[in-house]
């Protein structure tokens, strides 16, 4: 696996951000393009705030990036809950974005199980048949869960959906994800987890023994192009 392990959180952000512009780079140089899913929370926020920023927005051509989420709660855009409020926010409101390439994780009036399917036939839509993107963001839970793949669901257990919906009893809520045969295909996945509650999991992901149903982020194959970042707290 290749971890690097970062002794300030501002230099891990500005990492993963110069990561996210040199990626744009090269696939858009390479495809006019540059498709990516990103994830909720308070580590990609962080990173999102520094892309907004003239020194790194004005080296991105946003007109050719499409933007997809990696999992969402099933709640309205404007509920604080979402994934996709908290990037338009940070980032997209900030940009000079197109929005006919922004795919939020929801619609109104449509029941979540079928817009998974919805949104599949979205992402075939930019990506063709092969559905690789150029590059997902992930974060991992306390539980060694990553995007809406959490211990014990069914949602491992999925091979051939590219996109699941499914009610999560413990939060009492529909969740929808990008399942782990469609994020195993992308170029590039990087994966920001931090602090010390975060050290149990990494620490059964990378020595203990392989046991996705219980740690989901061993599900995420640590191929070529697979970045994890961390800090000493969670990985020292």
């Amino acid at each position: 696996m290749n971890i690097t392990i970062f002794e300030d959180l501002d230099k891990l952000y500005e990492k993963a951000a110069n990561t996210f512009v040199d990626l744009s780079k090269k696939s858009i140089e390479k495809n006019d393009k540059f498709v990516v899913a990103l994830s909720g929370g308070s580590s990609p926020k962080a990173i999102f705030n520094l892309l907004a920023t003239p020194g790194y927005a004005e080296k991105i051509e946003w007109n050719k990036v499409y933007f997809f989420w990696v999992d969402e709660r099933w709640v309205p855009l404007d509920d604080d809950k979402s994934n996709a409020k908290m990037t338009f926010e940070a980032l997209l409101s900030k940009i000079p974005v197109n929005k006919d390439q922004v795919f939020p994780m929801y619609k109104e009036g449509i029941a979540p199980e079928e817009y998974a399917k919805e949104y599949e036939q979205q992402i075939r839509k930019v990506l063709g048949p092969d559905g690789i993107f150029d590059f997902i963001l992930l974060g991992m839970g306390d539980d060694g869960h990553t995007a809406s793949l959490f211990p014990g669901e069914n949602v491992l257990d999925e091979k051939e959906k590219w996109v699941s919906a499914y009610y999560l009893k413990p939060q009492e809520m529909f969740r929808i994800t990008l399942t782990a045969p469609l994020i195993n295909k992308a170029d590039n996945i990087l994966v920001v987890a931090f602090g010390e509650s975060k050290r149990h999991a990494l620490n059964e992901i990378i020595n203990g023994e392989y046991n996705p149903k219980l740690y989901p982020m061993q599900l995420i194959e640590k191929k070529a192009g697979f970045q994890f970042f961390t800090d000493e707290k969670a990985g020292g």
